[in-house]
């Protein structure tokens, strides 16, 4: 895994104004959730989910490399990740029949 020093490197976005790091990878992960969130929008409204598929393994491995990215700059741990899963399967557990 790339180590990252948390040293502030600015880098110049067309349109945008400067951003350091940290707030690329804020903007670039909000962004790749918008297009998972709109993925599985268009396959709850469409349907056909064989079509959409695709996409959705594309969308859904944007997110995750977004939070590798996140995890290697040290802003969360993946220890910190699980812990906060393990919370949420046991709210699944309760109102959802997915776990």
């Amino acid at each position: 895994m790339a180590q990252h020093n948390n040293t502030i490197k600015r880098v110049g976005l067309q349109g945008m104004r400067q951003l350091d790091a940290q707030q690329q990878l804020m903007v670039i992960t909000a962004e790749e959730c918008g297009e998972l969130v709109q993925v599985c929008s268009k396959i709850l409204r469409q349907g056909n989910f064989d079509k959409k598929r695709e996409h959705l393994v594309e969308e859904l491995g944007d997110v995750l490399c977004m939070m590798q990215l996140i995890q290697e700059w040290d802003i969360v741990s993946w220890q910190e990740l699980e812990d906060r899963a393990e919370v949420k399967r046991e709210k699944l557990a309760k109102w959802s029949e997915l776990v």
